[in-house]
């Protein structure tokens, strides 16, 4: 009798109760709601600042374009110019692979580019997080250099 009661204590104290599994799930849920506004807040500055940091990586690649091929790739043939050898004119005379692929924003766009450009001898940009022309646009001439 005494081996029944103790192998009935040992099944009752295994495992965990509905009960104590809503409080943890509730105490996660609560958590989530506090701290994910907060976190997406920041994943949207990371992403700006991402598109910073590669606009001005771009724009290095492309001032060593010009130095080796004396002028910047046209709008027309835009920054696949610094993947693959572009044709047409201006014709790049010392033509190297300068970029592995052709950059996309962190938003999943191929960011802008224009030569001239309104804002300087050219322009690279991305329309930011909702993809349209508008107030949130990230572009070289904003950007510290």
């Amino acid at each position: 009798m005494k081996q029944l009661v103790q192998q009935r204590v040992k099944t009752r104290a295994t495992g965990f109760t509905l009960l104590e599994v809503m409080v943890v799930v509730v105490i996660i849920a609560i958590m989530a709601a506090a701290i994910g506004p907060k976190l997406l807040g920041n994943i949207e500055k990371a992403s700006i600042s991402r598109a910073g940091t590669d606009i001005k990586s771009i724009s290095s690649q492309l001032e060593l374009y010009k130095a080796e091929n004396y002028q910047y790739p046209s709008t027309d043939q835009g920054l696949e110019a610094l993947v693959t050898k572009p044709s047409g004119d201006p014709a790049p005379k010392n033509w190297r692979q300068y970029l592995n692929k052709t950059p996309m924003d962190p938003w999943e766009n191929p960011y802008k580019y224009l030569s001239p450009g309104s804002h300087g001898d050219f322009d690279i940009y991305s329309f930011g997080p909702d993809g349209v022309q508008s107030d949130d646009d990230i572009g070289n001439w904003a950007i510290d250099k």
